[in-house]
């Protein structure tokens, strides 16, 4: 299972991003193989649609879950219109790699 993870740079050092369709950089970490890549949110500067935008992106990589710290309306919608989890984080200290921790448990 993938999960992305929004994050303000691409490494695991990075600090988590509480905004879904602003975030700098989206981590996609796979549950099953452990393989954790980034990728360059190219819409973190758009004059609109920006959460709606990484929904898209996030349904094209298949996504099943995704940890940020606030989701837009309309990317609600087309979330949960593709199933996909959407878990909201409030603290913004944590790094990428503290929250993958958490997933690995």
């Amino acid at each position: 299972m993938k999960t992305l993870i929004t994050a303000s740079d691409n490494n695991t050092e990075a600090l988590f991003d509480k905004r879904f369709g602003r975030a700098a950089w989206f981590c996609v970490y796979d549950e099953d193989s452990k393989d954790i890549k980034f990728i360059e949110n190219m819409n973190v500067n758009a004059n609109n649609g920006a959460g709606t935008k990484a929904a898209e992106k996030a349904v094209e990589l298949d996504i099943k879950k995704i940890i940020s710290g606030d989701f837009g309306p309309k990317a609600k919608d087309l979330l949960t219109k593709f199933q996909i989890q959407m878990v909201i984080i409030q603290e913004d200290e944590l790094t990428i790699n503290q929250i993958i921790n958490t997933l690995t448990g």
